[in-house]
């Protein structure tokens, strides 16, 4: 049975491992030819190898999201390579835990520049290959935030004030794109089975939390709604989340 996605070329950003490993492997396994981007060469070798071992479907690229020499570098590479860009997913982001008093303003600027900056120049610098996209009818954009951006807790600011940010850009651009076909959603992905808790907070139980698989399954829901339909947010939540009540 032919997919929606067959043949169309998506950009995953952070997706050397955890969650944008699974979505590049999930929308690779509808048909998508994906460029696995990552800020660790090796790890973005290691996913697209493990996607298409040929290399013809999946192209490994180094990008370092908050640098616009990157970024740039990394949108003309797809283009190049694949003749045009139909899906932007921007799922890279990291996090410091430290009370304000320990913060650096280095840390701060690190995190929300990743965070925050980073899905911005992404879209921005993605756009012109999106509105063109299936015939000019548009693509899709789609920006993983975290259930960081609907309440807080201690020692997590910087992560907070970037995932807030985060939606409140993905949604004005929803508003902003819709007419010009390009889909823009958000998803709010609560506690997942990946690196990003596991080797920070080894005291969690992985068992309450969810496979970063799952989240993937619902952002290839998102991307294979009818055109005429949108999803504009979809929060994911493990069954026995901690994060939300």
């Amino acid at each position: 049975m032919t997919s929606v996605l067959d043949n169309k070329v998506v950009l995953v950003t952070g997706a050397g491992r955890g969650l944008g490993a699974a979505i590049a492997r999930r929308l690779a396994a509808s048909g998508a030819r994906v460029a696995v981007a990552d800020l660790q060469p090796q790890l973005a070798e290691a996913c697209a190898r493990s996607i298409d071992p040929g290399g013809a479907g999946a192209l490994p690229l180094t990008l370092d999201v908050a640098d616009l020499a990157s970024a740039r570098s990394a949108v003309e590479a797809v283009c190049e390579r694949f003749g045009g860009l139909d899906v932007l997913v921007n799922n890279a982001g990291t996090d410091v835990t430290a009370p304000i008093d320990e913060l650096s303003f280095e840390a701060w600027d690190r995190v929300l520049a990743t965070n925050l900056k980073g899905p911005f120049l992404m879209s921005k610098l993605a756009l012109a290959a999106l509105r063109a996209s299936d015939g000019g009818q548009g693509g899709h954009i789609v920006n993983i935030a975290s259930t960081a951006a609907r309440r807080t807790w201690p020692n997590a600011s910087a992560y907070h004030a970037s995932k807030w940010g985060l939606v409140g850009l993905s949604h004005a651009l929803h508003a902003e794109l819709r007419p010009q076909g390009v889909r823009v959603s958000t998803v709010i992905a609560g506690g997942m089975r990946t690196p990003f808790l596991l080797d920070r907070f080894p005291d969690l139980d992985p068992a309450r939390l969810q496979d970063p698989a799952n989240v993937a399954e619902a952002v290839h829901f998102m991307l294979t709604m009818p055109r005429e339909s949108v999803v504009p947010e979809m929060m994911v939540l493990p069954l026995q989340e901690t994060s939300w009540p």
